[in-house]
């Protein structure tokens, strides 16, 4: 059974589709806010909940045993088959791949980026996405992925994270400018892990969030519908 969906659609037609994915707190109050952004963006957005083999439960920003213990649960296999029927969701409302974007959030920024080098979508963005020296959930380490990327990647990571060394992202950069499509990898020197929830004051650092919307915005702009019929 693949993932029951958040699913929040534009005013008038969309533009396109993005699948949101989530992090490692479950489908929260502030990924189905950031489901409500990309809609008044004009997407159709679409979050699988990746628990719900788990109970699909949403858990405290502090609970981090528990989130541990779900992260440990999940496998690759079953995270691409709730992420395509995610697609399959935009598909069955006349949504095309190519006007399909992905976007994920730590966990769900490692899945972005997997998700960019297995299906040909518009666009994907990995927020502070690890896994890039050692593989997660059974995929690759990013760096042996790089190449096979087939989905147009923007990377979005800041300097203080204590997960993802900046030595391991200049490693990345250098892998994913040999992938055959655009990619493209972004520092943010003063931003920790997770610096885009505005829900979690701790880690969240404005400047960064909305630099990294934005451009998250503008690569959906340029790539989303691109070679389209």
């Amino acid at each position: 059974m693949t993932a029951p969906l958040t699913v929040i659609a534009p005013e008038g037609q969309a533009r396109g589709g993005v699948v949101v994915v989530q992090e490692a707190f479950g489908v929260t109050d502030h990924i189905v806010d950031v489901c409500r952004r990309f809609a008044s963006a004009g997407y159709q957005a679409v979050a699988p909940h990746l628990f719900h083999r788990s109970g699909d439960p949403v858990l405290a920003y502090d609970d981090l045993t528990s989130a541990m213990s779900l992260i440990g649960g999940l496998t690759a296999e079953h995270i691409d088959e709730d992420v395509d029927g995610a697609v399959a969701a935009l598909s069955a409302v006349s949504i095309e791949p190519r006007n399909i974007a992905i976007v994920g959030f730590c966990m769900g920024g490692t899945v972005a980026f997997h998700t960019a080098t297995r299906l040909d979508l518009g666009a994907a963005v990995s927020f502070y996405g690890g896994g890039i020296a050692k593989g997660r959930f059974g995929y690759p380490s990013q760096l042996d992925a790089a190449g096979r990327l087939r989905t147009p990647w923007l990377g979005l990571f800041g300097d203080r994270d204590k997960g993802i060394p900046a030595e391991e992202v200049e490693e990345l950069r250098t892998a994913v400018a040999h992938a055959p499509v655009d990619a493209e990898i972004i520092r943010y020197p003063d931003a920790e892990h997770g610096f885009h929830c505005d829900d979690r004051p701790a880690v969240y650092d404005e400047a960064a969030a909305r630099d990294g919307w934005a451009r998250t915005l503008q690569w959906f702009g340029t790539h989303v519908g691109a070679g389209a019929d």
